[in-house]
């Protein structure tokens, strides 16, 4: 690959015991992250309550995704929505049998 060129499928280990977060890129008014899970969830009790707002686009796996007000955002391959700053949020479960790619841009 030229210099510069990287995969976000690349540099996956085989094992992941914890959720790996990766800055891709960041700056002053924004970053963009990858975050790899296999069969992760927030701990119970656990809510997300960032200062920034969260544009998330799920690359590879399943997901879903649990709010405060009950729902439930079922994510496949593709999806991507928007989280509100502040809007509570946590991770219900992710793919067992396959990384769960995310793509995360903070603004």
């Amino acid at each position: 690959m030229p210099p510069g060129v990287k995969n976000l499928y690349a540099n996956i280990p085989d094992k992941i015991p914890e959720e790996i977060f990766e800055d891709i890129l960041r700056s002053d008014k924004f970053r963009i992250e990858r975050i790899i899970s296999k069969g992760h969830k927030s701990p119970e009790g656990f809510w997300y309550d960032q200062d920034e707002n969260e544009f998330v686009l799920l690359l590879r796996g399943e997901a879903k995704l649990g709010f405060e007000d009950g729902s439930i955002a079922d994510l496949k391959e593709g999806d991507y929505l928007v989280i509100p700053a502040h809007l509570k949020h946590r991770v219900e479960s992710t793919s067992e049998e396959t990384e769960t790619i995310w793509l995360a841009i903070f603004y």
